[in-house]
């Protein structure tokens, strides 16, 4: 018998790409063990309509069933409700606009699904992230997924170098297409289920009517860029910068933008057409920085920066000072948002990121 590469934990959540993870380790010769996270039991499943994370849990045992491995429960709601989504509440009380899916990756799915799996002997963590890590013998780099569709390196920016170090990322070297085709042709019982949409745990509500659940509505003034009100808004906290849908403005002409929040006066300014100059910015400011190989690339160091999921990467220079971190693009970047994250390449590599903050 050929000996194990290792023990891993993958963490399965019952989606096509996870479950391909699992297989492809199997495949190649781990020993496989899988883990169902259990973060919110709140919101409905779009594909079953019933609670959402036992429906995902069962498709997480059936395909552990189809590939002979066990599987594990683990309950972090309680963790996830604080660490997740009360830092949600928070940033968009303050009106900024935090990212979810970085605060779980930070901390439930590489930090507490990791020291549970450090707990329980296993060599390895795996995820169905589209990302790539390479090992190195001193130290791991975080890399883009090789589908430019998919990549969700953006997302781990936040992930430590001593977590990076037993993770690995079985789909990140594929095409989401090719991942659907080794589902189909390894049977999976989810390889034609839907990517999952959206956050989980608001289900069927909006985001406003979620952040409404613990922020009160505070109405006040849309105004443009003179001030003439042209308008009223429901609560700064509803808003982003370059948001378009949603803006109860009764004057015509062309669309109007979200260009920035006068929070003392809570006022929301607002722009016509989609490239006003109020809507780039040359500059930004990060704080709460992270650098995935546990050290700065140095104190300036050229890069490339995205300030969102999916957003085109700009050519950038950064300057570390005092824990914070200054960026100067090449070129205008539009709809910066407070509270968003902010990630840096150097080539491939995601070298680390901040959320961004008023300056």
């Amino acid at each position: 018998m050929t000996p194990s590469k290792g023990n891993v934990l993958v963490g399965m959540s019952g989606g096509v790409d996870s479950s391909v993870s699992a297989a492809l380790l199997v495949r190649q010769g781990y020993d496989v063990v899988g883990g169902f996270i259990k973060n919110w039991s709140d919101s409905k499943d779009l594909w079953t309509g019933e609670c959402a994370w036992r429906g995902e849990r069962r498709d997480a045992l059936r395909v552990a069933a189809k590939l002979g491995i066990p599987l594990l429960t683990f309950d972090f709601e309680e963790a996830y409700r604080e660490k997740v989504v009360g830092e949600l509440f928070r940033g968009y009380g303050e009106g900024h606009t935090p990212n979810p899916d970085v605060l779980c990756n930070e901390a439930i799915k590489f930090g507490l699904f990791l020291e549970e799996a450090k707990r329980l002997g296993f060599a390895y963590v795996a995820t169905g992230h589209y990302a790539r890590v390479r090992h190195d013998a001193d130290v791991s780099h975080l890399l883009r997924g090789l589908d430019p569709n998919k990549d969700q390196s953006y997302f781990l920016y936040r992930v430590p170098q001593a977590a990076l170090r037993m993770t690995l990322f079985p789909v990140g070297e594929l095409e989401k297409p090719a991942v659907r085709k080794i589902a189909e042709e390894l049977e999976l019982p989810v390889a034609q289920k839907p990517d999952s949409q959206g956050i989980c745990f608001i289900g069927k509500l909006d985001m406003e009517e979620f952040l409404r659940k613990k922020i009160p509505s505070k109405p006040g003034e849309i105004v443009d860029e003179n001030g003439h009100v042209l308008g009223t808004h429901t609560g700064l906290d509803a808003y982003t910068i370059g948001q378009r849908e949603g803006l109860l403005i009764s004057k015509g002409g062309e669309p109007w933008f979200v260009a920035g929040k006068y929070r003392e006066k809570n006022q929301l300014l607002v722009v016509p057409g989609a490239e006003h100059p109020l809507l780039f910015r040359s500059t930004c400011r990060l704080a709460d920085v992270r650098w995935t190989r546990g050290v700065a690339p140095g104190e300036v160091f050229a890069c490339d920066v995205q300030v969102r999921y999916r957003q085109t990467a700009i050519a950038a220079k950064a300057s570390i000072s005092l824990g914070q971190v200054d960026i100067l693009f090449e070129k205008p970047v539009k709809a910066i948002a407070p509270g968003q994250s902010a990630v840096l390449y150097v080539g491939e590599e995601c070298v680390g990121g901040g959320v961004i903050i008023e300056e």
